[in-house]
């Protein structure tokens, strides 16, 4: 059996490191496994099939920032990747962030709906049914629902510069991702799939699959043995930007006692010269022995997103014996139980210092065994993307 994916990156980010996961796990029962990315120069065990080039890339994001049209350039290296495709002759091809500024959706569907073959698509966000952004939440928007226009997302992710054409965009997506006869949508959270349900792509087949991590990797190392520290909030992000609340944990430091310390794992040089007292910055990281530590020493993670489908961050905390604090905000309860975090309203400070006084004071509930053990038992790798497998198998 054949799988190809098609992901903005392969093996790299987290969208990049599920779809390097899956290809993994096909590869192991036997499949013959692509992935077809966009970005980076990645190392995998699956055939790679890069799609454009670093010129193609430039030119994509340079239309898409001027005249807000993501996924509508780069038709000569969507050609090519389709003509390796037919080459391959997959028995399943497997889609996930389809934007990113390096494919033509236009002409992949086209080419997909000829095909006739089955088609799995992971949503990752909420791009594939709106008109302009990847999430709205913070916005507070509902146009997506009916008709976007005057988006008010325009300058975020994909910025727009000067030309809203979310309107257009909306009434080309429904077009195109409609009527394709075996497509399944992956939602990887409840929340997006009941958001997915309320969107033009509510009458596909929806099978939600949470993600997964390596719980191998992410484990306790020296929790029990830790004592007479100061107690240590850890917040940790790819881009902290707006939406993933780093002015709230600026707030939050103001009304914590001084032996508390806050961590904030992936800020840029520049937030990191401008952090309050109380805080310490860390430059994002590709170790994952670094990362794991850093989950390990904290005492409660907490991830103030304002908008969000199912952070992996929330996970790795949990799979390291970390409690969790978060808002009540997309998927990002999800990871979550009463045993293992608590759910915060966005943007309650005070709620959120509450919720720490809860973990730190209550000895019976919020251990790391049961933070691990719900990482183990939801959230191993294995046991998640094997589910993908399963899915392919089904059709």
């Amino acid at each position: 059996m054949k799988l190809l994916q098609i992901n903005v990156t392969a093996n790299w980010g987290s969208t990049g490191k599920i779809a390097e996961e899956i290809g993994e796990i096909a590869i192991s029962k036997g499949w013959d496994s692509w992935i077809a990315y966009g970005r980076g120069n990645p190392n995998s065990r699956s055939n790679l099939i890069k799609i454009g080039n670093q010129i193609d890339f430039g030119y994509h994001l340079i239309q898409s920032r001027l005249f807000d049209r993501q996924g509508l350039f780069s038709k000569s290296a969507t050609r090519a990747l389709i003509s390796k495709i037919k080459d391959i002759n997959p028995d399943i091809i497997h889609l996930h962030n389809i934007h990113g500024y390096y494919i033509n959706y236009l002409l992949l569907f086209d080419f997909l709906k000829e095909w006739g073959g089955n088609v799995i698509w992971t949503i990752h966000d909420c791009w594939a049914f709106t008109g302009h952004c990847a999430y709205y939440d913070y916005a507070k928007c509902e146009k997506w629902t009916k008709l976007c226009y005057d988006c008010p997302e325009l300058k975020s992710y994909p910025k727009s510069l000067w030309k809203d054409n979310s309107k257009q965009n909306y009434i080309m997506k429904k077009k195109t991702f409609l009527h394709l006869p075996k497509l399944t949508l992956v939602p990887v959270s409840y929340w997006l799939e009941n958001e997915i349900s309320k969107s033009f792509l509510g009458d596909y087949s929806i099978h939600t699959i949470h993600n997964g991590i390596d719980t191998q990797i992410f484990h306790p190392q020296n929790k029990d043995i830790l004592s007479n520290k100061n107690i240590i909030i850890l917040g940790v992000a790819s881009v902290w930007d707006r939406r993933k609340g780093l002015m709230d944990f600026f707030k939050l430091r103001s009304i914590l006692p001084k032996e508390f310390q806050i961590v904030l794992v992936g800020l840029s040089d520049n937030q990191i010269s401008c952090l309050p007292p109380g805080v310490k910055g860390v430059k994002r990281t590709d170790s994952l022995n670094e990362l794991v530590k850093l989950y390990d020493m904290a005492d409660i993670f907490i991830n103030p997103t304002y908008e969000d489908n199912f952070p992996t961050t929330n996970i790795e905390a949990l799979s390291c014996g970390t409690p969790v604090i978060t808002y009540n905000t997309g998927g990002s309860t999800e990871a979550i139980d009463n045993d293992t975090g608590i759910i915060v309203e966005k943007g309650d400070v005070l709620g959120l210092a509450r919720a720490i006084d809860i973990i730190l004071n209550t000895q019976d509930k919020y251990t790391s065994s049961l933070c691990r053990q719900r990482a183990v038992k939801n959230f191993d790798k294995c046991n998640q993307f094997s589910k993908y497998l399963n899915l392919y198998m089904s059709l």
